[in-house]
């Protein structure tokens, strides 16, 4: 592993951008601490240290970092479906006359396919194993009658940390049409977004309509989305205006509108700011995009290190296995400190916050074990060959990433718990069990494969 790090780390190009690299690694490390340090576990089950002490819930605009990762994954798409676009047999400077419109729009859809392969490749085989193993041990524990306690809220909550994979396959399979949008209107496309969130959160509290919300797990995210768009074209010019406009909004729709001061959600809450998310987490993440920016000198100056560009490198190559695995670590440590008769203090008091340093090392530890025995399903098989002339592959592909999102959301909301009782949860109105959820996202990974393995 060290010398194929070493070797990947010595042939990065020098026109990369390592600090993108950076963001992603540290917005996810992020969200693991910041799970396992708010995770609040008792006997009885699992609360949120930020609803027992209240006063730490300012820290969520700084730690609340998902808006960067979105951010990031916008630059890197607008990247790679452009290299796509230019390898494709019809560029408009390899003109071929004997080419039929059709096939000109079959070589696009195959660019689309082998993008959204490409993409959900480094996603949905970590995602898939990690599903499959749960499931199965799920359905064991529960065969043997076990499933209370600890154990059943472990495996309710286990598996909530994939909307963030689903919210990431939507704004994959809308990169085409959404690029497309940027380049001709460049911020006029991210107002628009952002307008279209305006609009719903003002139906959803002045008007009272019901299920408008929802919308924003769109408008939102794919907002942000296309705030990577921007920076892939150095637009973002001025990251002082953008990080001072969205926090002195957010400070103001917090201070007088109906938007928590969190910006992660809080059990009880009426409003969350994340589900669905909301104007003001819009806000948080120009806020938080603009402050990354800031930092995009100093961070490249410390990247030009051989060391630190080696860890990063390390780090990318397994961060979405430790990010599918973290709360299994911290679940199993919780239940070997019960097992074992570990006194597990009050939430937020002098003896679990001493406890907290032990806690967290114990965690990253397992965490490493299990990222050492799955982080091999996280490197991406070769592309197939022949792939590049399929024709009609590009609406199988989005068929595909449509089941993906839908099974992998649903299996968010539902986890494993009751799988023998048939425990469901409402998906777009739609009550899903965790079976069908694991089958609609078998089912669409497949087709994303199909699409992507279709030659002429």
């Amino acid at each position: 592993m060290g010398s194929s790090v070493r070797e990947l780390a010595g042939a990065t190009p020098a026109t990369r951008d390592r600090y993108v690299d950076l963001l992603r690694v540290a917005s996810l490390g992020a969200v693991v601490l910041g799970h396992w340090l708010m995770a609040a576990v008792t006997p009885d089950g699992v609360g949120n240290l930020l609803a027992v002490v209240p006063a730490l819930q300012p820290l969520t605009w700084l730690l609340q970092v998902m808006p960067v990762f979105f951010f990031v994954g916008g630059f890197s798409h607008a990247l790679s479906y452009r290299s796509l676009l230019r390898k494709r047999p019809d560029r408009p400077d390899r003109p071929r006359p004997e080419r039929s419109a059709e096939g000109a729009e079959g070589s696009e859809d195959s660019v689309y396919s082998a993008f959204l392969r490409a993409r959900l490749q480094r996603l949905l085989r970590p995602t898939m194993v990690f599903v499959l193993v749960w499931g199965a041990a799920a359905l064991l524990v529960q065969l043997l009658g076990g499933g209370g306690g600890l154990t059943g809220v472990t495996l309710r909550m286990v598996t909530q940390p994939l909307w963030f994979i689903g919210i990431y396959l939507a704004m994959v399979a809308f990169t085409p049409p959404l690029l497309k949008l940027h380049e001709r209107y460049g911020w006029g496309a991210f107002a628009g977004l952002a307008g279209a969130a305006v609009a719903v959160d003002v139906l959803r509290f002045a008007a009272g309509v019901p299920y408008v919300e929802f919308l924003n797990f769109a408008f939102v995210w794919l907002a942000v989305h296309q705030l990577g768009f921007l920076r892939a074209d150095g637009r973002i010019r001025r990251p002082v205006l953008l990080a001072g406009s969205g926090l002195l909004t957010a400070g103001a729709l917090v201070a007088f509108g109906p938007y928590p001061l969190s910006m992660v959600g809080m059990p009880g809450e009426k409003v969350s700011n994340m589900a669905p998310p909301t104007l003001a987490l819009l806000c948080l993440g120009l806020w938080l995009v603009g402050a990354v920016e800031l930092l995009r000198a100093p961070a490249a100056r410390l990247l030009e290190r051989p060391r630190v560009w080696r860890t990063v490198v390390a780090a990318n190559g397994v961060a979405m296995t430790a990010f599918l695995w973290h709360l299994t670590a911290m679940f199993g440590v919780y239940g070997a400190m019960l097992a074992l008769d570990v006194e597990l203090p009050a939430p937020a008091s002098a003896a679990w916050w001493a406890q907290v340093p032990l806690r967290i090392a114990l965690a990253a530890a397992l965490t490493a074990g299990l990222v050492a025995a799955f982080r091999a399903f996280e490197r991406p098989a070769p592309a197939p060959p022949g792939a590049a002339g399929a024709t009609g592959a590009g609406p199988l592909a989005a068929l595909g990433a449509t089941f993906c999102l839908l099974g992998v959301l649903g299996l968010s909301m539902v986890g494993f718990g009751g799988l023998l009782d048939g425990r469901t949860a409402l998906l777009i109105a739609i009550p899903v069990s965790a079976p069908a959820a694991v089958a609609m996202t078998l089912g669409g990974w497949l087709l994303v494969e199909r699409a992507g393995r279709t030659g002429r």
